[in-house]
């Protein structure tokens, strides 16, 4: 396990090098903080556990897709996995390499094929027969072959969060990999693709890693079966999911058994293994820094009011989601126990509810940890908020990595 790169000194917050309070009176609040090292080396960590087997670590854009974030990466030797043309126009803006990008999602417009397949990407990862009638339609009239990898879906329940449980038959995601031999047939006849990979993604927040195992041997044994009908699978695409700590007592997957352990399993069948891990690269990476506003007690219990709310981070509202809530500055002052809420007109409107937590008075600040992925890049301007800035951390060093918005900005494009 990686170690936090947030940590008590002298009873104050830093991360890596920087007091987070210095960061928050700067900077202001909502603020979104990043580090670096972390996200370095948590991408280091699936590089390393390849080995010599061929592979290509995709970062999964989605989860945070900062420029800055991006172009580390991409210096790092990333792929990344995108599932729009905005992504692929941010990955190609912060200087990554088109050949190691995988296309990915439901639902690819025309325009947005056009983009990749004029940009070179690596493949796309396609979810229906209508879609590859599409690529093949499109990479013809651009006179290439494009490479296509099958997203099957296994049929095997992740056992997480409905909302990113993608591997039943009852998701939209996926073909059914019953049906999927016959589909590869048909996309082998189409002129203008090189059907040559498999790919594979079962949901997200997974702490235990035997489904993606179970995933992984079904997705194994269609290889087989395609390459004993001559298609030739060149790359088998693992997709991402696995999971990260939110809360003390759980426990985060090791990275690297897992990816040896599916490495042992197709050790003689010379594939190059992706993988599209997102939230367990910039998930513990990541906190959200909020200042306190008010005590609110009522008959029936107290709110702490911060000004952060649901537009900025939407995870507890949205998925139920657990962020630790630690102060910045720790006191001797007893624990109390609150519901954490924000300005924005919604009951739905919190980041805890009932939580045992510091004692903080208007003015302190706090940290939701474990938010950066899927924080800032769903957070939105309901109520007409500017949306929070975002920093990042470098050894001692730290700089504003976005900009926070300003009331301009809201109405640029009305």
């Amino acid at each position: 396990m990686i170690p936090s790169p947030f940590e008590y000194r002298d009873r104050s917050l830093f991360v890596e090098g920087v007091e987070l309070e210095t960061i928050a009176r700067a900077a202001g609040t909502p603020l979104y903080v990043y580090s670096a090292n972390d996200i370095r080396e948590r991408y280091r960590r699936y590089d390393r556990a390849f080995g010599d087997t061929p592979h290509l670590v995709c970062y999964a854009v989605k989860a945070n897709s900062n420029l800055s974030i991006l172009r580390m990466l991409a210096s790092e030797g990333a792929g990344f996995d995108i599932v729009s043309g905005g992504e692929l126009f941010r990955v190609l803006k912060a200087g990554g390499d088109p050949a190691r990008v995988v296309f990915s999602g439901v639902g690819k417009s025309r325009e947005e094929v056009e983009y990749a397949i004029e940009s070179g990407i690596h493949s796309f990862n396609c979810e229906s027969e209508s879609e590859l009638v599409l690529i093949d339609s499109i990479a013809s009239r651009f006179g290439v072959k494009a490479r296509v990898a099958l997203r099957v879906n296994p049929h095997v329940d992740a056992q997480t969060h409905p909302y990113i449980s993608t591997g039943l038959r009852d998701h939209k995601f996926g073909i059914d990999i019953a049906a999927a031999e016959e589909v590869y047939a048909r996309a082998a006849a189409m002129s203008s693709l090189r059907p040559d990979g498999v790919s594979c993604h079962i949901g997200s927040q997974l702490l235990d890693t035997a489904p993606l195992i179970e995933a992984f041997d079904a997705v194994l044994a269609l290889v087989d079966r395609l390459r004993a009908r001559d298609i030739a699978i060149t790359h088998l695409d693992l997709g991402g999911g696995l999971g990260v700590p939110y809360k003390p007592e759980q426990q985060e997957p090791d990275v690297t058994s897992h990816i040896q352990s599916m490495c042992a399993r197709c050790q003689d069948r010379s594939l190059t293994l992706m993988t599209e891990p997102g939230r367990s690269i910039v998930g513990p990476a990541g906190a959200l820094v909020t200042r306190v506003l008010y005590r609110k007690p009522t008959a029936s219990k107290e709110f702490v009011v911060v000004d952060a709310a649901m537009n900025d981070l939407i995870r507890p509202a949205l998925y139920q989601a657990h962020h630790e809530i630690v102060p910045l500055r720790q006191s001797a002052a007893p624990a109390i126990v609150a519901d954490v809420v924000g300005p924005v007109c919604e009951t739905g409107d919190f980041f805890a509810r009932d939580r045992e937590m510091a004692n903080v008075l208007p003015g302190d600040f706090v940290a939701l940890m474990t938010a950066g992925a899927y924080g800032f890049v769903l957070s939105s301007n309901y109520n007409t908020r500017p949306r929070a800035a975002e920093v990042l951390v470098d050894g001692a060093e730290w700089r504003v990595a976005r900009k926070r918005e300003k009331f301009a900005d809201l109405i640029a494009g009305e």
